[in-house]
C-alpha cells in the first residue's frame, strides 16, 4: 500500500508541475521501485515493451497517417461543403454544419484534437465572418470535435480493446449510437442558441447543390464504409483496415481530389511519425504504471471493497463517471484507459456490467473531459484558431457540457443505446 500511495502522490506532484504525461507516468512507476525495491526495476521495462509489442496497436500509426493524408488531400473542405448544402439554410446553419462535418471527419481521423483543428480551422473563421460570436463558434467546434474520438474508427477504443482483450470491432460499432445521440444533442443546442441570438442560415437549400457537393464528398464518405464494412464483413481485421485506410487515402488524395502532392508526403510522414511516437510512449509508460498497480493487487482490493460494501452497478457507474469526467480534464485519454481499465474491468465483471459497455462508457466519458474547463485540450485548440481568451470560450461551452453529461447518463444507464448494434453483429 505504501508503494501505491507513493506512486499517486508522485504522479499528482509531477502533473501539477506540468511535466509531460509520459514522463510523469514513467517516473511515478520507477522512483517508488527504486526507493522500496518492492519489485525489480526490470518489471517496468518489461511492461513497457510488452505493451507496445502488439499487433492491434499497429492500427494506431496507420489511422493517424490515414487521417493526415485525408486532411491534406482536401477532405475537410469537401465535407464542410456537403454538410453546408444539407443544413446550412436553418437558424445556426453554420454551427450545425460544424457538428455534421465533425461527425463525418471523425469517421475518418479517429482523433478529437485533429477533428477540431481540421474542421474548426475552416468553420470558426467562417462563422465569425458571418456574424456568429467567436466564443460560440469556438465552443461548437470544440464540442463537435469530441465525436472524432468515439465515432469509429477510434484510437481510444483500440487501446481499451487491447488492454482488456475485448473485440475492437464490437467497441467500434458500439460507438455509433453515442455518436449519433451526441451529434443530435449538439445540433439541437446550436439551433436553440442561434435562434435566440439571431444567427441565421446563410445558404438557401437546393437539392441540386446537395447532389453536386455530395458527388465531391462521395470518396471521403466511402472511407468509413470500406473500413467498417471490411471489419464486420470479416474481410480484414481492424489493424488491416487501418492499412487499407492509408492506401485508400493515398488513392483518393492523388487521383480523385488531386490535392495531395508528392511534396506533401515528407511533412505528412514526419508529422504522423511524431504523433505516433508520442502516443506509443504514453501507452508504454501508462501500461507500466497500470501493471504495477495490478501487481500490487489494487484491483483485487477494490473488488473486495465493492463486494463487502454491497455497491450495486448503478452506484458503481455513478462513482466512476464522476471520477473519469474529472480525470479526463488533465489526463491523456489513452493513458487513463490503460491505467483505469485493468482496475475497473474486474469490478464491472463482478457487478454484471458488459465489458464492451464499460469500454464505451469510459471512452465517451473521458472524451468529454477534453471539453471541460480548466484544462480541456479541445478548448485550447479552438481558442488558438479563433484567437480569443480562454475565459470567453469557457462562458460559451456550458450548454454543450450539459449535452455531454446527458449523453454520459444515457449511455451508462440505458445500455441499449450503445449495445443494440453490438448485439446485432456479435
Amino acid at each position: 500500500m505504501d508503494v501505491i500511495i507513493m506512486m499517486f502522490v508522485l504522479f499528482f506532484f509531477l502533473a501539477f508541475l506540468n511535466v509531460p504525461i509520459a514522463f510523469t507516468l514513467g517516473f511515478s512507476a520507477i522512483i517508488p521501485l527504486l526507493i522500496t525495491e518492492e519489485f525489480p526495476l526490470v518489471a517496468v521495462t518489461m511492461a513497457m515493451t510488452q505493451a507496445i509489442d502488439s499487433f492491434p496497436f499497429m492500427a494506431i500509426p496507420f489511422f493517424i497517417l490515414a487521417g493526415n493524408l485525408m486532411d491534406k488531400g482536401g477532405i475537410s473542405e469537401r465535407l464542410v461543403r456537403f454538410a453546408n448544402s444539407m443544413v446550412g439554410s436553418v437558424h445556426g446553419g453554420l454551427a450545425i454544419v460544424t457538428v455534421v462535418a465533425c461527425t463525418f471527419f471523425g469517421a475518418i481521423s479517429g482523433s478529437g484534437p485533429a477533428t477540431v483543428a481540421a474542421i474548426g480551422g475552416i468553420m470558426i473563421p467562417f462563422m465569425v465572418r458571418e456574424g456568429y460570436g467567436a466564443g460560440f463558434a469556438s465552443a461548437v467546434a470544440a464540442s463537435a470535435g469530441c465525436l472524432g474520438l468515439f465515432i469509429p474508427p477510434s484510437i481510444a477504443m483500440i487501446t481499451y480493446g487491447v488492454t482488456t482483450g475485448q473485440s475492437i470491432g464490437a467497441l467500434f460499432i458500439g460507438g455509433v449510437g453515442p455518436g449519433i445521440i451526441t451529434a443530435l444533442g449538439l445540433c439541437i443546442v446550436s439551433y436553440w442558441i442561434s435562434k435566440k441570438r439571431g444567427y441565421k442560415g446563410n445558404m438557401p437549400f437546393s437539392m441540386k447543390n446537395v447532389i453536386a457537393t455530395g458527388k465531391n464528398a462521395v470518396y471521403p464518405l466511402l472511407m468509413p464504409v470500406i473500413i467498417l464494412g471490411g471489419i464486420y464483413g470479416g474481410i480484414f481485421t481492424p489493424t488491416e483496415a487501418a492499412a487499407v485506410a492509408v492506401f485508400y487515402a493515398v488513392i483518393v488524395g492523388f487521383f480523385f481530389t488531386r490535392e495531395l502532392k508528392l511534396a506533401d508526403l515528407p511533412s505528412i510522414l514526419t508529422g504522423s511519425a511524431v504523433t505516433t511516437a508520442m502516443v506509443m510512449l504514453i501507452i508504454a509508460t501508462a501500461s507500466a504504471f497500470g501493471r504495477l498497480l495490478t501487481l500490487l493487487e489494487l484491483p483485487a482490493a477494490l473488488v473486495n471493497f465493492v463486494v463487502e460494501n454491497n455497491v450495486n452497478a448503478m452506484m458503481f457507474l455513478l462513482i466512476i463517471n464522476i471520477a473519469m469526467l474529472i480525470i479526463g480534464t488533465f489526463m491523456e485519454l489513452n493513458a487513463t484507459i490503460l491505467i483505469l481499465a485493468p482496475i475497473l474491468f474486474p469490478i464491472a465483471k463482478t457487478l454484471g456490467i458488459d465489458p464492451v459497455h464499460l469500454g464505451i462508457i469510459m471512452v465517451v466519458n473521458m472524451t468529454f473531459g477534453l471539453l471541460t474547463p480548466p484544462l480541456g485540450v479541445h478548448l485550447f485548440v479552438s481558442c488558438g484558431i479563433a484567437k480569443i481568451k480562454f475565459d470567453v470560450i469557457c462562458r460559451e461551452v456550458y450548454p454543450f457540457l450539459l449535452v455531454a453529461v446527458s449523453v454520459i447518463f444515457i449511455v451508462s444507464y440505458f445500455p441499449q443505446t450503445a449495445m443494440w448494434l453490438v448485439k446485432l453483429f456479435y
